[in-house]
């Protein structure tokens, strides 16, 4: 299933939606999630957050999925509170474990806040050669944990 669900993800990315939206819609029908209420949920995350090169995008597609199967519905649930921080905190362990961060900016080397990085990221084919990457590697993460 692991494949399966990194396949998709990959996929999705390069028909063209961001990060973001690879990896959460890869989850969308395990959470009886619409995909379309799931690629709009997690499009302004790409890039790092809106192009920002912060979190990366994969990694917030991942935060999302991990808090629809673990997340909260009442404030005082403290026990699916922490179970959420638990699983994200492992995630955040495991890819900087393989990529050395989670901010977009640090694992593509560019800042894709100015037109520059995003220029330069694109010239170098980071978008097609190295996002996969930590698309696919998000999604495996995220089967593991759920």
């Amino acid at each position: 299933m692991k494949k399966e669900r990194s396949q998709i993800a990959i996929s999705r990315f390069k028909e063209g939606f961001s990060c973001s939206q690879a990896v959460l819609s890869a989850f969308s029908d395990v959470f009886e999630l619409e995909l379309n209420l799931a690629l709009k949920i997690s499009q302004p995350f790409g890039g790092g957050i809106a192009h920002r090169g912060d979190i990366c995008g994969a990694v917030s597609g991942a935060f999302m999925a991990i808090g629809l199967k673990y997340g909260r519905t009442q404030a005082d649930d403290v026990p699916s509170r922490d179970r959420t921080y638990a699983a994200v905190t492992t995630f955040i362990e495991k890819f900087e474990s393989v990529f050395g961060s989670i901010i977009c900016k640090e694992l593509l080397g560019h800042d894709l806040s100015t037109k520059e990085g995003q220029k330069k990221a694109e010239d170098e084919g980071l978008f097609e050669n190295l996002c996969p990457k930590f698309v696919r590697h998000a999604a495996e993460l995220v089967e593991d944990l759920l």
